[in-house]
């Protein structure tokens, strides 16, 4: 199993996603498809995100079941501890609040 969330992608980026994935909400696709399709799929994306953000996550053999990939500003960070992927919240900028 295949999820890419995708955010403030160009509708280009976001018909080529449409191709191989099902867009089950705006933004959102899933999919099962062979590791080299998901990277494939994701070069796709580092290629065509320009200024919004993505995260993909898919099926592995690891201790929580899953790994995890993102790409462009966004405030949630990937951390690795103990050989497990967490995620870290960065402090809202003073000129957001």
């Amino acid at each position: 199993m295949l999820v890419i969330v995708v955010e403030n992608a160009p509708p280009r980026l976001r018909g080529r996603l449409a191709l191989w994935l099902l867009e089950i909400r705006a933004g959102v696709y899933v999919g099962k498809v062979s590791r080299r399709v998901r990277e494939m799929i994701w070069e796709q994306v580092e290629i065509g995100i320009n200024e919004g953000n993505a995260v993909m996550v898919w099926a592995t053999n690891t201790e929580s079941g899953f790994d995890f990939l993102t790409l462009g500003a966004n405030r949630r960070i990937p951390v690795e501890m103990d050989g497990i992927k967490l995620v870290s919240f960065m402090p809202e900028s003073s000129e957001t609040l």
